[in-house]
């Protein structure tokens, strides 16, 4: 018998920001199956997070580690993919964002989140060492 005080669960909703990067999934990028490639979608995540982290941190940045990464749903061809970044935590000289992919498939208008993970970058000079993110 289900319990009568178990709440419905509230439904997902994107941030409430502008997405740092949106595309669609195209063809190309699909598996023998049809669904889009998670390396793909790691990759749009990747960049969207890079685009937070250069911002925040006033300099060009280096993806050093995916320390959490989850596939909530596949992506399809057409869906418009886009991706949200949030800053979680400042270091010395590194950044650590968290993405979260959203879809629309077709023409809907309902977004699903299908992945979301934490990725962390290094600031860095023209030669590649660690610099230290400025405060704010």
């Amino acid at each position: 018998m289900p319990d009568a005080a178990a709440k419905p669960a509230e439904p997902e909703v994107p941030p409430d920001a502008d997405p740092a990067i949106r595309t669609i999934a195209m063809p190309a990028d699909t598996n023998p199956h049809g669904d889009i490639f998670g390396g793909w979608l790691i990759c749009q995540m990747d960049l969207a997070g890079a685009t937070v982290a250069v911002r925040r941190a006033g300099g060009r940045v280096v993806t050093v580690a995916i320390t959490a990464m989850t596939f909530h749903r596949p992506v399809c061809v057409g869906d418009e993919v886009s991706c949200y970044g949030s800053i979680e935590k400042i270091g010395t000289t590194s950044i650590t964002i968290k993405i979260e992919s959203w879809a629309r498939r077709g023409t809907g208008t309902t977004p699903i989140k299908v992945t979301e993970g934490l990725f962390t970058y290094v600031r860095v000079d023209l030669d590649g060492r660690p610099q230290p993110i400025p405060a704010q």
